[in-house]
This record gives structure tokens, C-alpha cells and sequence, in this order.
């Protein structure tokens, strides 16, 4: 009953906000006069178990979810034919696949939260922004997954007690949800609920099962229609609806949508890196990515194009054919409830791991004196599943293309920003302590590096006008007739097509050019400064403080070997999950900087 408040507790929140404030908590790093939150100090080496093995499964559980399949197939629902989509998977992923890694560095040399690493290139205050940034983007996701699972539900349903698919809507057309499926998001919705607030150390079993349902469920549904439409020589005969330029900038729009599906773990990486063995397993990360996307979508992708041979439409959500196996007899919704099943599955592991985990995070930072963990998890839960109306998200192939593209215009600097600052102007050296005092070297001016505000600017504003035309868009729900509200030049329009790029690479080479110009003298150090020794715990207090460098020359020109909380250079297959605690206590390595 931990997160059941008694009478006395409910009647105090429910007349002064001071009530639910928390009981503050004492950090290692933060100055006693900083509301903080202990999980946001460097992780503690008992808990550092993420090896090569985790990453790979990390990917493969996350990656195999409705969203890759949707972002996959949407291509071809736009215009363009297989030959075009898998090299825009490709492209696409490789390219975010290079701030992951240099950005996932920092998480795996520090340990640190992306929250707190972000302060060393925006400032103590201004990394709000981008914190804030992330979370909006995290919280949409969740929704957006629910949005899908709802359906899976309505499937379920649909396939023991057949008469629920004849409720009467009552909902209007526009708002691209029916009166059934408003049922089935609730129940979708308060099912996941009270699972958002386990710990994943105890739903490893959970991701396990996920890993084997939905490829399997993904590759039935491909053999299933690619059988029905009569081998592969039909599928893969279709041709583009498209050409000449229409089709070159098509191709880059669909390609900053891929970029943009995972442009927030770009930015917050360090979250799951934090917790690795070793810096280097997670540089897997960078062939992995694009290969198990890829794989994903190229099911997702055959799938679709096979759809259109079959029905003479594409059907770009796995979750719309199995429904057609509802009215195929008793065999057909057996077969469509075991598949919607396991999509459903997928749904909540992908919403624990990398939505409502990675939102809670940033709400803790946010709001540290009335949110912790779990009421972030609650929050989030709120907020992506009504406030963002995620179901309007979801309506049509070009909304869902349009929204994953518009976030990546803000989210594709900070990445840009937050891996620049670190390799090039920081030189991999950060001072962790300095991370979390709001007066220390990384305050810059009133909290606010202006480097990095201008860079950010400078990269965001050119693609403003075009988020605003493709946001503005208006789909007819019956004719799927796009009709634009807002009118801007045909160059707005071609620029906003690769936004992720202008905006990650515009934002690295003015960056990177301002601080090497105009240096933060005070921000930069000659060697990495630890926060503390993890083992060197003095009770409930906290940790002794113990500020050293990985391998540094010391006086006199001897080299001091200092620990690098824990990192050792090996791969355990045994926690391929990398979800119990407790392993790797005592291991302590020295690792070698170049």
C-alpha cells in the first residue's frame, strides 16, 4: 500500500499544496541548499550492470513495437515504394545512431543522468529547457503507444465477445476516435497504470516475453498476407506514386520522421547508458540501431505493400489487418487475439522502459520538492494519455509523419549541442560536482550559456515556418484530402524536408565555432572530475567525497590510478537484461583515456 495515502493525508492535499511536498531528500553532490533528488547522483557502482548483451537486448525489446512498424510503413502510405523506404530506414537511423553513441559516452564514462549532463554546454538554468523539451516529447510517446495498445484491446475484446464491435459511436468523425475505442483506450489505459509504477528490475520476465511475442506475432502477420497476395513478385513490383522533386524531398521528410522517432533517446541516452559496466559496450549501439530498425521495418514495410495487393488500399497499422481476421471464423479471432496480444505487450514494455521511466526522470528534476519517481510515472501517465489527445496523433499516415518530424526541429540541436560540448569543446573532461550547484563553473552568465542559446536559435528558426505549415495541415477524415491553412515559400517548405540534419549539424558547427571563438574559460578542466566514490558510503548521510580522475599523471609526473565507478571492459551473457541489482559490486577497473 505504498502509494495509497491515509485519511489524514487526503484531507491535507485536498486543502493546501504544501502537503504534498516531499520529505527532502539528501544528495551527495547538490549543496544543502538545492532541492534535489537522490537518483540523480552518479549511478552506484552495485548498480552499474548494463553490458554489451543488455544493450543488444535493450534494443531488440524496444525497438519491435508498433511505432517502428507505423514509422516504416507510413513511408509507403505517402507515396513512395519499398525501394525508397528501406534506404530511408537505413539513412535514417545511422544518422541518429551518431549522437546516441557520442552522446551515450557520457553517460557510460559519468554516470550521470541526461538532466544534470546537459547543464555543462546550456547552463545550470537554461538546461531546463531542453529537460523540459524531452519530457513533452516522452510524454507524447506514451500516449501514442497507448493510443495503439487501446486497439489491441478493442481486438481482444472483439475476438472472445464479438457483439462489442457493435457499439454505437457517439463521438464525431474529426476527433479520430469512436465511442468503442474511447472504451478500450480507458481500459488500455487503467490497466497500465498501476504497472507504470513497478520497477523494472521486477518485470524482467515481462521484456522477456516481449522479446519472443512480438517477433513472432510480426512474422506471422507478413507470412500471413504475403501467402494471401500471392508470393512476393506483386509486392515488390509496386512503384512510387511520385516523382522528380516531389519524390527527392518526400524522401528527406520521411527520413528526418525516422530520425525524429528516436530523436529523444539522442538527447537522453545517458539515462540507460548511466548504468553500463563499461563505456564501451555501448558503442553497439551503432551498427545495432539501424539493423534491428531496418529488420523491424522492412516486416512492417512488406507487410504493408502486401496489404495493397490484397485489399487494394494500404494498411499501414499492423493492428488494422489482424482485425480483418476477426470475421475470418473461429480460427481467424483466435489467431487475432494471440497477435493483438502481443502487440500488446510490446505496447506496455516499450511505454515502462523508454516512456514513462524517462518523463518521471524529468518531472523528478523539474519539480523535485513535490514529484518523485512514482508521481512522475502518474503524472506522465495523465498527460500523455488525455492532455495531448494522442488519438488525434494517430488519425492519419501524414499527421503521424508531420508530429514526428515537428519535435525533432528542437530536440536534433540539444543532441547536437550536448555530444559537441563534451568531444570537442570539453575535451570528454567534466566537473561532476560542478553539475549540481547552481553557482559552479557551469553557471555561465545567470545560468545561461549564451553559446549554446544562440546556436539553438540560429538552428531552430529556419525550420519554425515550415513546423508551423505542416502542423497547420488539415487531413478530411472521409477523403483524405490535405488541405493547407497556411501558406509559406516553396524554400521554408524544402528545408523543413531535412530538418534533423539542418538542426543537428547546424547546431554542432555553431557551437562548437562560438566556444572555441569566445571560451568559457571557467567551465573548461585539464581532467574529468568524479563526483564521489561510490563505495565510499558513510550510513544515510550520504557518500565521502572523493573528486578523482580515471588514470591522470600526479605530481611529480606519477601516474595515479583512481576508480572509474566501477567500469570494467567485460560482457556477461548471464544478465543479458541487465535488470538485477547487485551485480558487479566490487568491481573496480581502470579505464585509459587517449
Amino acid at each position: 500500500m505504498r502509494y495509497i495515502p491515509n485519511k489524514q493525508q487526503l484531507r491535507a492535499r485536498c486543502t493546501t499544496v504544501k502537503a504534498w511536498q516531499l520529505p527532502k531528500q539528501k544528495s551527495a553532490l547538490a549543496p544543502d541548499h538545492v532541492w534535489t533528488n537522490e537518483d540523480m547522483d552518479p549511478v552506484p557502482i552495485e548498480n552499474q550492470t548494463w553490458t554489451l548483451w543488455t544493450w543488444m537486448a535493450y534494443w531488440a525489446t524496444d525497438t519491435i513495437n508498433l511505432g517502428t512498424w507505423e514509422t516504416a510503413s507510413s513511408v509507403l502510405a505517402v507515396g513512395l515504394s519499398w525501394r525508397e523506404a528501406i534506404p530511408i530506414m537505413v539513412v535514417g537511423t545511422s544518422c541518429v545512431a551518431i549522437p546516441m553513441v557520442l552522446n551515450g559516452a557520457i553517460g557510460a564514462k559519468l554516470h550521470i543522468p541526461f538532466s544534470v549532463a546537459i547543464r555543462a554546454s546550456f547552463g545550470y538554468y537554461l538546461a531546463y529547457f531542453c529537460i523540459c523539451s524531452r519530457s513533452i516529447l516522452a510524454m507524447f510517446w506514451l500516449g501514442i503507444q497507448g493510443a495503439n495498445g487501446a486497439q489491441c484491446i478493442t481486438i481482444m475484446i472483439q475476438a472472445i465477445w464479438p457483439s462489442y464491435g457493435n457499439i454505437k459511436n457517439h463521438i464525431p468523425l474529426d476527433q479520430g476516435i469512436t465511442t468503442q475505442g474511447m472504451i478500450s483506450y480507458f481500459l488500455f489505459w487503467i490497466i497500465q497504470l498501476p504497472l507504470l509504477l513497478i520497477p523494472p528490475t521486477k518485470l524482467r520476465y515481462l521484456f522477456a516475453t516481449k522479446l519472443i511475442a512480438a517477433p513472432v506475432a510480426a512474422l506471422a502477420t507478413m507470412g500471413w498476407c504475403v501467402h494471401r497476395a500471392g508470393g512476393s513478385g506483386e509486392i515488390f513490383a509496386l512503384k512510387a506514386t511520385v516523382s522528380g522533386s516531389t519524390k527527392a524531398y518526400l524522401w528527406l521528410s520521411c527520413m528526418s520522421s525516422v530520425t525524429g522517432s528516436w530523436a529523444t533517446l539522442a538527447c537522453n541516452i545517458p539515462d540507460f547508458s548511466r548504468y553500463a559496466r563499461t563505456s564501451r559496450g555501448q558503442y553497439i549501439q551503432l551498427p545495432f540501431l539501424p539493423i534491428i530498425f531496418t529488420l523491424c521495418g522492412v516486416i512492417g514495410i512488406v507487410t504493408t505493400s502486401a496489404t495493397g495487393v490484397i485489399y487494394g488500399k494500404l494498411l499501414w497499422n499492423p493492428l488494422d489487418i489482424i482485425a480483418k481476421w476477426l470475421d475470418m471464423g473461429h480460427g481467424g479471432r483466435a489467431a487475432a487475439f494471440f497477435a493483438a496480444t502481443a502487440w500488446y505487450i510490446a505496447q506496455v514494455g516499450t511505454n515502462i522502459t523508454a516512456n514513462s521511466i524517462s518523463a518521471a526522470n524529468d518531472l523528478t528534476v523539474l519539480f523535485p520538492r513535490y514529484v518523485n519517481i512514482e508521481r512522475g510515472c502518474v503524472i506522465a501517465a495523465i498527460i500523455g494519455g488525455w492532455v495531448i489527445v494522442p488519438w488525434k496523433i494517430l488519425s492519419s499516415a501524414s499527421t503521424f509523419l508531420n508530429f514526428m518530424s515537428g519535435y525533432a526541429v528542437f530536440l536534433a540541436p540539444i543532441a547536437g549541442m550536448l555530444a559537441a560540448d563534451y568531444w570537442l569543446v570539453k575535451k570528454q573532461h567534466i566537473d561532476v560536482p560542478a553539475l549540481y550547484d547552481p553557482d559552479g563553473r557551469y553557471h555561465y552568465w545567470h545560468g545561461i550559456n549564451w553559446r549554446a542559446l544562440l546556436a539553438l536559435l540560429t538552428a531552430v528558426a529556419p525550420n519554425l515556418p515550415g513546423l508551423g505549415y505542416a502542423i497547420a495541415q488539415v487531413t478530411d477524415p472521409i477523403t483524405g484530402k490535405v488541405t493547407d491553412s497556411v501558406h509559406i515559400s516553396s524554400g521554408a517548405r524544402n528545408l523543413y524536408s531535412f530538418d534533423w540534419l539542418f538542426g543537428f549539424t547546424t547546431s554542432v558547427v555553431l557551437y562548437t565555432a562560438l566556444s572555441w571563438l569566445f571560451p568559457a574559460r571557467g567551465s573548461l578542466v585539464a581532467h574529468t572530475v568524479y563526483g564521489h566514490d561510490i563505495e565510499g558510503r558513510e550510513g544515510a548521510a550520504g557518500f565521502r567525497s572523493m573528486d578523482v580522475e580515471s588514470v591522470g599523471p600526479g605530481p611529480g609526473g606519477s601516474d595515479h590510478k583512481h576508480p572509474d565507478f566501477g567500469n570494467v571492459d567485460a560482457v556477461d551473457p548471464g544478465l543479458a537484461f541487465g535488470f538485477e541489482h547487485g551485480h558487479g559490486h566490487g568491481h573496480r577497473g581502470v579505464e585509459k583515456e587517449e
